[in-house]
């Protein structure tokens, strides 16, 4: 099984109900296990300042999925929770959900760089992180602690929710 940590984000309706939903479709994906959520935060929108603040998290999935699965797999949910397949970029969504990191592994596909390449510019996924563990970043190999201690992002982060339920597989019979 793979750690992967997974940012997770939301900025229209009601934030909190779209993460749950994305943390619950999560834990039903086929040899997939959510192992842990981080509080979440409400967050400054990057870019396109103009739109409401998103609530922001982190979450450690367990999983065999290789990594252009999971991205696929990722991508079906946000479609199912309403975010459309093309969209500007910066622009207000129903649900984000990005592979920040996979194991220590270093991946880049068209459409997949796992690291996520701007992991250590944002506070809004470092700090959640923190939450869960400490890693190491396999292409800056510094701990996300020190990555956050160096970070020039100067937004603040406002803890909204402890944490999101993560709820358990029923067994099958």
């Amino acid at each position: 099984m793979n750690k992967v940590y997974l940012g997770i984000g939301s900025n229209i309706g009601n934030r909190l109900d779209h993460l749950q939903e994305a943390v619950d479709r999560l834990g039903l994906l086929k040899s997939t296990t959510v192992k842990s959520v981080s509080s979440i935060y409400m967050t400054e929108p990057v870019g396109e300042t103009e739109q409401d603040r998103f609530y922001n998290g982190v979450i450690l999935l367990e999983t065999s999925l290789p990594p252009e699965e999971l991205r696929r797999q990722c991508k079906i949910i946000e479609q199912e929770l309403g975010r459309p397949d093309a969209y500007p970029r910066w622009s207000p969504r129903v649900i984000d959900l990005d592979i920040l990191l996979y194991d220590e592994q270093c991946f880049f596909s068209e459409t997949l760089s796992i690291p996520h390449p701007e992991l250590h510019n944002r506070k809004f996924v470092l700090i959640p992180l923190l939450d869960i563990a400490n890693p190491l970043h396999p292409l800056k190999h510094d701990t996300i602690l020190k990555l956050l201690e160096c970070c020039t992002d100067r937004s603040v982060l406002i803890r909204v929710r402890e944490k999101i339920e993560i709820k358990k597989r029923e067994s099958a019979s």
